[in-house]
């Protein structure tokens, strides 16, 4: 069996699904579907996509797994972020990991108290 292309081989287009088909019962059914985002992925990113679930996103059992080193694990990693459209590291809130150890590092100094600390986190969560 082949995987699904996302993109077409001849002009670069988005693909789509349109015909599914039972091997079992030779049920067609056709129109248009919509492919998962992990239809993109290599069969090697698939696979250590599967691995990287089964062993609970811990990259230390993977390299153990795996016999591969640390920073070789990050970046198939960032290779499977890639591949789904993210960008490793991109801020997903508000918040820079900067401005968000600031404000626990406040907290832990006692220069604001745990309410305000709640309050600028979620008020920059929303922001986004």
């Amino acid at each position: 069996m082949n995987p699904i292309f996302s993109d077409c081989p001849v002009c670069g287009d988005e693909m789509i699904v349109s015909k599914l088909h039972c091997r079992n019962c030779e049920t067609t059914i056709e129109g248009r579907f919509i492919a998962s985002p992990f239809a993109q992925l290599t069969p090697e990113q698939l696979a250590f996509v599967e691995l990287f679930i089964r062993n609970e996103g811990k990259l230390n059992r993977l390299e153990d797994e795996l016999n591969l080193s640390y920073p070789t694990i990050r970046n198939r990693l960032h290779d499977v972020i890639r591949a789904l459209g993210y960008e490793p590291g991109e801020e997903i809130s508000g918040l820079s990991e900067e401005e968000r150890t600031a404000i626990l590092d406040d907290l832990n100094e006692g220069k604001i108290d745990y309410e305000e600390a709640m309050r600028l986190l979620q008020e920059n969560e929303l922001a986004t």
